[in-house]
């Protein structure tokens, strides 16, 4: 089978002939740029700057090279600008905190702290505050709030709309281009077009926005979606509408080249429970969901990909009624997320998109044996009657120890009846 036979072969919960791999078709499926570095040092392959393609996680492009050594059945197309507003373009050097040697986007531009904490600005416009910060022994950005002064009686729907706008002819020229380009390698093409996740955390604070308005505090939001479920709510509808009519442009310059369309990465669990009720998933986010996904079945042969991290077993049937066709990262090591349940009572319902080891505790601090074992048997439960993609559980972080990730892929190519690399 070609890669992408072998992923829709799996969407279709039927056996490909082979186990489906996907890396950084996603940003929440890739590898951080330090791993991408050690991988590339391991296999042998030329020493070059890695393109970190999301800065805001600092997840590396995966040159096709290593994307070949990897065994990758996925390609992805992203958006045209980074979550912090700048295009991924105009590539330039940039030493990182901990030393190494990328490459990031013309608009990458920081300033750091007496701590030595790096600063990353909304546009990489350095005349206002900053909109994220990487600590100086970090690995990542993390988001910095910036909501000005609301007034909880008078909230403006228009304040939490800022980002959400009709698609401009340069972005659809855009996909396009990169969709066309995709098709052309064989790979399953899987594509982010933006505008469809409701109430994503990562999203809120408006890493991209100057001057965001409106609630823009992670924490107020949260409470918002209880004290001001109908703002928030309105938000969602308006959004929708405009995401709906952004997907029929988009659809009618790509068609079916895009395989999977990532639509949504709003977590709603911990590691133990879940962020909402049962009865708010359906009635608050269930209706917007739906309508986005029920479009796209309608119109397209794309199959729509949900992230959720945490203990979400209670909500699967929902994603399900939802119309989600894939769950993603398929955390296996929460709360009731126990594989060969979910396999078995939500196998037929959802393409498990990830779960193939744990990144929390079994990838970066077992041994390579405990990280082979693993993944083996999540392989074994997943790929029964199709229905897998094999991933880890979220993106592979900084810390992974390469013979860990070695074990991982070895494992991989073992199960699937191929050579390991040594």
């Amino acid at each position: 089978m070609t890669s992408k036979e072998r992923i829709r072969t799996s969407l279709n919960h039927k056996n490909p002939d082979k186990i489906p791999v996907d890396f950084g078709g996603t940003p929440v499926t890739g590898i951080h740029v330090l791993a991408i570095e050690n991988l590339r040092k391991y296999l042998g392959l030329p020493s070059i700057p890695v393109k970190v393609n999301e800065p805001y996680q600092m997840l590396g492009e995966i040159e096709d090279d290593l994307a070949s050594a990897l065994g990758i059945d996925t390609v992805a197309v992203s958006p045209r600008k980074t979550m912090f507003g700048f295009p991924n373009e105009g590539w330039k050097e940039f030493k990182t905190p901990w030393g190494q040697l990328v490459l990031v986007p013309e608009g990458f531009n920081v300033n750091y702290t007496s701590q030595g904490d790096v600063l990353m600005y909304p546009q990489g416009d350095k005349t206002v505050d900053p909109c994220a910060k990487m600590p100086v022994n970090g690995y990542f950005f993390d988001a910095l709030t910036r909501q000005e002064l609301i007034n909880h009686d008078d909230l403006n729907l228009e304040d939490n709309l800022e980002e959400f706008s009709d698609i401009l002819d340069e972005d659809l020229q855009y996909f396009k281009t990169a969709v066309n380009k995709a098709a052309e390698t064989g790979k399953a093409v899987v594509a982010n077009f933006g505008g469809t996740a409701m109430g994503d955390i990562a999203l809120v604070p408006g890493l991209d926005l100057k001057h965001p308005k409106g609630i823009r505090d992670v924490s107020e939001w949260y409470m918002a979606t209880l004290m001001h479920t109908d703002y928030v709510s309105e938000i969602f509808r308006e959004q929708t509408k405009i995401a709906l009519r952004k997907l029929e442009k988009i659809y009618e310059n790509v068609g079916n080249k895009v395989d999977v369309v990532f639509i949504c990465g709003t977590d709603f669990g911990t590691q133990t429970s879940q962020f909402c009720s049962e009865e708010t998933l359906q009635s608050l986010y269930g209706p917007f969901y739906k309508q986005i996904n029920d479009w796209i079945h309608k119109y397209t042969n794309w199959k729509t990909f949900k992230h959720s991290c945490g203990a979400v077993e209670p909500f699967m049937k929902d994603f399900i009624d939802f119309g989600f066709d894939i769950i993603n990262p398929v955390q296996v090591n929460a709360t009731g997320m126990d594989p060969e349940y979910l396999k078995s009572a939500y196998g037929k319902g959802l393409v498990f998109w990830g779960g193939g080891v744990d990144t929390q505790k079994v990838l970066p601090f077992g041994t390579p044996k405990e990280v082979e074992q693993q993944v083996l048997k999540h392989c074994e439960i997943f790929s029964e009657d199709g229905g897998f993609v094999f991933n880890t559980v979220h993106n592979v972080q900084s810390n992974v120890k390469v013979e860990n990730l070695i074990a991982m892929l070895n494992a991989v190519k073992r199960f699937n009846g191929e050579t390991d690399f040594y």
